[in-house]
């Protein structure tokens, strides 16, 4: 016989639930450990018309003397809300609000699942007890034992003679033994007295007091210290703290000991303003840098700043600044890498209307090894305004800028630049094509304070009209190709140039720079970033693209091959350089993505002077992913020519590299990386890394040997002093559920030295 009590009483405490995992989490399916279901569950579930006040209780015999005591045995479900009770027999004493239940013994909550010899509840005081208690938090991997679980007033836990862990169970890789953990369940953190850490099995440390996460939600802490060593700073020990001063603030601070170098910190402070704005401080120093002869203070300050004052108003800041040009080659810094030498300082305010938008901006760079300082933007002011099918389906846009060019040293021009830019196009689009006719004029003023040794002008007005016609048509057909179908597009396109001729001998180089001449740069219509040089132009475009698409519609091939044919050679030289014989073509631009069979996949481009027969830049990369985490890459650049800025001589670079990541089993993966300079016949970097994943825990060991770079400064003037080359081995440990932020994954081991990983698969779909 079954007996069903209604009744709207408060017995159990309503926990706070646990937080679902965050996106960046990834729980191995093998890794989630499910805890016992109460039978209450189904029961309650069958019922309607249930509030979440209602008490169920259902079991096979019951007992029972209104106002008093109700016993109840026999598969017994109790339930209120999501709280839920199944045991072999309980005692509901009415009078004194108690509930006493044992046998097979399941509590549930939104929060966690415990099994017990047995519980007692207080309703008065919305407190419970359960004896000999295993436990689960829903959500987290973390689970243990209790020799007795108390529920407060407060709906937090105690636990007392316990211990918790995040592996599976029978996995005893890392165990916590504790007197006693307290978990508040609005704080969603644990604190935990008299702990004693065992892996596998033998005791490794004591703790008198620490407190960890049983939640995605943050809390100030230690968090897991990094050991490495390499010949640039010795034996290097990383211990981070956390300080989560608030929900819209927290603070990261990093004591570093390097025993090459000495002491080094980083902070890390980071802010929300508001809702749609956020923002981040960081300062490294390192006091008497014992590596360099004359121990010189070094550092960096930043402040990166961006987001939304309203639905109109866009802000964004980023500064940035480092005691030496060495900097980033030596510190392992938070905020840059060794391979960048750009130090962006910009700040600037804009809005925005449906067909309009004003910009305010200051900006100054930093070249790092660099004698040429950059010209500063103090400050520019933008004005755009576009409308479509304005008249006759024509578009309508204009673009305009007021820039004032500032220099650090005084022997520099100076100017300020006005340049209003109008255009009118005429756009038809159609499933066969498209063709596109515009007419645009540029009109540019300078006002330039020269230079005593320069022969600029002081006031410059240019005007230079120029029309452009692009247009593609779209072929398609079915073939056949090693026995399967595809279906084939042919996309011919071409795009006639012309831009007016005006002698800008007397305008200075501020902010300008010749752009690459890819596939894509052929169709562009500026030589030149900036506005300091405009190319006169008489030029007509050739291009062609195909792509093959199988019968799922995924692209499995993309080729294009382009040339500019010149009409008239270009009086615009922005080097200054005599050209005595001006091509008549540019280079001959091809790209090629592929999959050339099953996991097998292929990209290169290549720039060919079809005048001169030389290769002007090309690369290709070689892919075999069988799976998401199997990759085996090989790659090969060859750029001939090459600026280097630290000696000013042209060189060539002919590099070859191998790139893999292999999962040698479930939880243990091999990452590697190596680069090759044929022209050198040297390795110039080695990247080797293994990582072991478990559930509950992961490591990494890696190797690298790397190539670095240089630069004179005032700290240590001499290139010749400093190591060209650069090795050292890394550890990271993370013990998951006491603060680590796993998993570790194989994505960071991928980027990590000079060269990152590049997919070279942008197919479509």
């Amino acid at each position: 016989m079954q007996i069903r009590y209604f009744l709207a009483l408060s017995l159990l405490p309503n926990l706070v639930s646990a937080q679902e995992p965050s996106e960046t989490e990834s729980v191995q399916l093998q890794c989630v450990i499910q805890p016992p279901v109460s039978s209450s569950v189904d029961d309650r579930q069958q019922l309607t018309n249930l509030s979440p006040e209602d008490i169920v209780i259902i079991s096979d015999r019951s007992e029972a003397a209104m106002g008093d005591k109700a016993h109840f045995s026999g598969n017994v479900s109790f339930s209120q809300g999501s709280r839920h009770i199944s045991a072999d027999e309980a005692i509901l004493d009415q009078r004194n609000e108690k509930l006493d239940a044992n046998g097979n013994l399941i509590f549930s909550d939104e929060l966690f699942t415990v099994t017990a010899d047995s519980l007692n509840a207080q309703m008065v005081t919305n407190s419970a007890t359960l004896k000999g208690a295993k436990y689960w938090l829903h959500g987290q991997q973390i689970h243990g034992d209790a020799e007795q679980l108390n529920i407060t007033e407060q709906n937090n836990l105690e636990l007392t003679n316990t211990n918790f862990t995040t592996c599976p169970v029978g996995d005893e890789s890392w165990l916590l033994e504790a007197k006693e953990i307290r978990i508040d369940s609005t704080e969603e953190w644990g604190e935990i007295w008299e702990a004693k850490m065992r892996i596998g099995g033998v005791p490794v440390m004591y703790i008198p007091y620490m407190t960890v996460p049983v939640s995605d939600k943050r809390k100030s802490g230690f968090l897991f210290p990094d050991f490495s060593t390499s010949t640039t700073n010795g034996v290097e020990v990383s211990t981070p703290y956390y300080w989560n001063i608030s929900p819209e603030f927290d603070l990261t601070f990093t004591p570093t000991y390097m025993s090459a170098r000495g002491f080094y910190s980083k902070t890390e402070f980071r802010y929300l303003a508001g809702e749609n704005q956020d923002g981040q401080l960081n300062f490294e120093y390192l006091a008497n840098d014992d590596k360099l002869d004359n121990s010189p203070d070094r550092y960096l300050y930043h402040w990166r700043h961006q987001g939304a004052i309203n639905d109109n108003w866009r802000v964004q800041a980023n500064f940035t600044d480092v005691s030496d040009n060495n900097y980033f080659n030596d510190l392992n810094s938070d905020v840059n890498r060794s391979t960048d030498n750009q130090l962006s300082r910009v700040g600037e305010i804009s809005y925005f209307e449906r067909d309009w938008d004003f910009g305010m901006k200051v900006q100054d760079i930093k070249v790092l090894g660099e004698d040429e300082v950059p010209y500063q933007v103090m400050p520019q002011l933008n004005f755009n305004y576009q409308t479509n099918d304005f008249w006759n389906s024509l578009d309508f846009k204009f673009n305009s800028e007021l820039t004032n060019f500032q220099h650090k040293e005084n022997e520099y021009s100076t100017a300020t630049r006005f340049h209003m830019e109008p255009s009118i196009s005429l756009p038809i689009q159609g499933p066969a094509g498209s063709l596109t006719s515009e007419v645009k004029l540029m009109q540019t003023q300078y006002w330039q304070d020269i230079a005593d040794d320069s022969d600029l002008d002081d006031s410059v007005s240019r005007t230079i009209p120029q029309v452009r016609v692009h247009g593609q048509v779209n072929f398609e057909r079915q073939t056949q190709m090693f026995e399967m179908d595809y279906k084939q597009t042919l996309e011919p396109q071409f795009q006639y140039l012309y831009v007016g001729y005006e002698n800008q001998d007397g305008i200075g180089i501020y902010d300008s720079a010749q752009l690459q001449e890819d596939y894509f740069g052929l169709f562009r219509d500026r030589r030149y970033s900036g506005l300091d040089r405009i190319a006169d132009a008489n030029q007509m475009t050739l291009g062609l693209t195909t792509r093959l698409f199988d019968d799922a519609n995924i692209e499995k091939l993309k080729f294009s091959l382009g040339q500019i044919i010149f009409f008239q050679d270009s009086k615009i030289n922005y080097t200054d350089e005599n050209i005595e014989a001006a091509p008549s073509t540019s280079v001959l631009a091809a790209e090629l993505d592929a999959n050339l069979y099953n996991d097998w996949f292929i990209s290169g481009a290549v720039q060919f002077d079809t005048e001169n027969g030389d290769t002007k830049k090309s690369e290709m990369t070689l892919d075999f992913r069988p799976s998401n985490d199997k990759l085996l890459q090989f790659s090969y650049r060859y750029v001939p020519d090459l600026l280097n800025t630290n000696t000013n001589d042209r060189v060539n670079i002919s590099q070859l590299g191998m790139r893999t990541t292999w999962p040698i089993n479930d939880d243990f993966y091999f990452v590697g990386n190596f680069y090759y300079d044929l022209n050198e016949s040297r390795s110039i970097e080695t990247y080797t890394g293994v990582q072991y994943e478990s559930c509950c825990w992961a490591m990494r060991l890696s190797y690298h040997y790397r190539i670095k770079t240089n630069y004179d400064d005032d700290l240590n003037p001499s290139v010749d002093a400093r190591e060209e080359f650069e090795s050292g081995v890394y550890l990271n440990f993370i013990i998951k559920g006491l603060g680590g932020s796993g998993p570790l994954g194989v994505e960071d081991m991928l980027n990590e030295g000079l060269f990152n990983y590049r997919k070279p698969l942008y197919l479509r779909n």
